[in-house]
């Protein structure tokens, strides 16, 4: 796995909007922040466009991605939001674009699919908080994390112990991201869900019973008999059902069979405190009954 470059001092941070449109004054505000980081921030051109519920075209987007990966002085690339949209380019994609000049790639959610490319090409990237985070919470844990891992310093995490987990030890590579986004690209070249040994999880408005058929899915493939550690990320704005009264009850009972560690409620997803995570990494990932630590090398 090849580890983009850390960024120094007045190198340049471009903001692309690869799914859905934003709103400027959240890139605007970013821009700020990156500012005060050190680092030059350069808006794309469809970055803050509109085409209905898109930033641009697919051939825009396009644009304005190969355009920061192609600009020697851009050190990494900041997508301005998720949405719907970013599986829409992954079929223009060349391992080149990725490898020739290694950039870190930020951004979550939609971007779920960037990472996979990303990730299939070989490239490290980081799944982390994007403009509104940045514009609206500049001092974040969140966003000061982004600033760490940009200059090349690898986190490390304690978080509380939860009554669900399973304690264990796991080393290994750490893919994954949101479960709607990966889930529909299974059995492409683009599986980032089968790839690593620790695999993170999280997701927003989705029903219990269809994040349970996704980690069917998983069930089927051999994807959760291979893995050696599963982080239960945040899930989201979902209503109880008849069934569980909560995604994490139903995630439990679909994981009951195996032996590897689990840890729930690891701050990763669509809350305010989204700990990035470098995808493709190196880690180590221990669960004991006071918390669970991921330190990544």
């Amino acid at each position: 796995m090849i580890y983009p470059k850390p960024l120094k001092k007045g190198d340049s941070i471009a903001i692309i909007s690869p799914a859905s449109k934003i709103d400027g004054k959240l890139v605007d505000n970013a821009c700020e922040t990156i500012k005060s980081w050190g680092f030059n921030p350069v808006v794309s051109d469809f970055c803050k466009g509109e085409h209905g519920s898109f930033s641009g075209t697919v051939e825009q987007r396009l644009q304005d991605f190969k355009a920061a990966f192609a600009d020697e002085k851009v050190r990494a690339v900041l997508c301005s939001r998720g949405g719907y949209g970013a599986v829409q380019l992954l079929k223009y994609f060349k391992r080149s674009m990725w490898t020739t000049d290694p950039k870190w790639l930020i951004g979550f959610s939609d971007i779920s699919a960037l990472h996979a490319a990303s990730c299939h090409a070989g490239v490290a990237s980081l799944h982390a908080s994007m403009c509104k985070c940045l514009a609206e919470q500049p001092e974040s844990e969140s966003s000061l994390k982004i600033l760490k891992i940009l200059t090349g310093r690898m986190p490390e995490y304690t978080i509380g112990g939860n009554s669900r987990n399973r304690e264990g030890y796991a080393e290994g590579t750490i893919t994954g991201g949101n479960m709607a986004v990966l889930s529909g690209l299974v059995s492409t070249p683009y599986d980032l869900l089968g790839k690593g040994d620790i695999l993170f999880i999280e997701d927003v408005a989705e029903p219990i019973y269809k994040i349970q058929r996704m980690l069917y899915t998983l069930r089927l493939n051999g994807t959760l008999g291979q893995i050696k550690g599963l982080i239960v990320g945040q899930f989201t704005e979902y209503n109880a059902s008849q069934d569980y009264s909560d995604m994490y009850g139903m995630v439990e009972e679909m994981v009951s069979d195996y032996k590897f560690p689990v840890a729930y409620n690891f701050p990763i997803g669509h809350t305010d405190r989204n700990l990035p995570i470098v995808e493709g990494a190196k880690a180590a990932f221990e669960v004991t009954k006071e918390n669970a630590r991921l330190k990544f090398h």
